[in-house]
């Protein structure tokens, strides 16, 4: 069983930034791809970006391309999400996810292939 537990969220302004951090714990991190989601409310929830588990592979949905930039730190089994130039239409919850990846480079995009999430963090961006 793995637990994840995201940390970073807040209010901030158009144009600021911030990180979100996910730390994993109950699994062999290296061997797990991560990915971050949002929910706004009333939307569904929708692909932010992915990262392999070896970390050599990203990617991101188009409407962040640019703008943030997803890395891990496979010694803190912890995932980031930088977030710059951030916009108010980013706000929602954001929600990191796992999975356990046989190929090392392996992304996945879709929610349902995801078995673990963490409980999620606010991020509200004010215009």
């Amino acid at each position: 069983q793995v637990q994840l537990v995201e940390s970073g969220g807040g209010l901030v302004q158009a144009g600021d930034s911030l990180r979100l951090s996910c730390a994993a714990s109950g699994g062999t991190f290296s061997m797990y791809a991560m990915g971050w989601f949002r929910q706004a409310p009333g939307k569904e929830r929708e692909f932010v970006s992915t990262i392999s588990r070896s970390g050599g592979r990203t990617r991101y949905a188009d409407s962040v391309k640019g703008r943030f930039t997803i890395s891990r730190d496979n010694a803190k089994n912890t995932v980031y999400l930088q977030m710059n130039s951030l916009k108010p239409e980013d706000t929602a919850v954001y929600y990191c996810a796992t999975r356990y990846a046989v190929v090392s480079d392996s992304l996945y995009v879709r929610g349902n292939e995801y078995t673990y999430w963490g409980q999620g963090t606010q991020v509200t961006v004010s215009s």
